[in-house]
């Protein structure tokens, strides 16, 4: 059930083609539980419907909202995304700059900017990493540092598209953790069924439809027992 307390993200008659190619075709949803994860086989239009969330991708028809406001500026305010590969994401080659870079975008004031830099590091307990080289860091580092740069925007939903994919058992589950506490509403699109164990809602995504959407414990077996026929 959608908790009314949080952000709402609506698809209404969303399609999306490239070159011709139908990638997603009538999606009719709303997202507003605390922790919804998405499945599919490769190609299936997930990873287009995460992108879509924030405004990475736009529709070729229909529209994406969130709270009621449609407009590109509104989703990338209040949605962050964090990619599968971190060198995707990560931009300059100190960690505490590249923590900078959106909050300058925002316009704040330094001694804000520093508040919140600060914050996160100690959040997380990326203190040590502040003035690391980026392209020195571990891919369990990066992908937190990634994390952490979406986080200091302070938006009200993360998307994350297939984020343990690049990680080792331990970064896995030291992301987990991290996600566990989040505030936030978190979509996360993972080959890796287990990480979606305690989520409220699992959406299937197939040859660009929605072909099922419930509790983990319903879909993930059906989904589990459809790929394995």
């Amino acid at each position: 059930m959608t908790d009314t307390t949080r952000p709402v993200l609506s698809f209404r008659g969303v399609s999306v083609s490239k070159g011709g190619r139908p990638i997603l075709r009538d999606v009719d949803l709303d997202l507003g539980e605390r922790r919804i994860g998405i499945v599919g086989r490769n190609g299936s239009g997930k990873s287009t419907l995460a992108r879509l969330c924030n405004g990475i991708e736009r529709p070729t028809q229909g529209t994406v909202a969130v709270d009621g406001q449609s407009d590109r500026k509104a989703l990338r305010r209040a949605v962050g995304f964090v990619f599968q590969n971190p060198d995707s994401q990560i931009v300059y080659p100190i960690v505490s700059e590249d923590l900078e870079f959106g909050l300058k975008n925002l316009g704040l004031p330094k001694d804000e900017i520093r508040a919140r830099i600060d914050a996160i590091l100690a959040r997380f307990g990326l203190e040590p990493l502040r003035d690391r080289l980026t392209h020195q860091l571990s891919g369990g580092e990066k992908q937190m540092v990634a994390l952490a740069g979406v986080l200091v925007m302070q938006p009200r939903v993360i998307v994350l598209d297939e984020p343990a994919t690049l990680l080792d058992l331990w970064n896995r589950n030291r992301l987990m953790t991290v996600l566990r506490e989040l505030d936030q509403t978190v979509i996360m699109v993972s080959h890796h069924l287990d990480l979606l164990d305690g989520f409220d809602r699992v959406l299937h995504i197939g040859d660009g439809t929605l072909l099922d959407d419930g509790p983990p414990e319903r879909v993930i077996p059906a989904y589990v027992a459809r790929e394995t026929c």
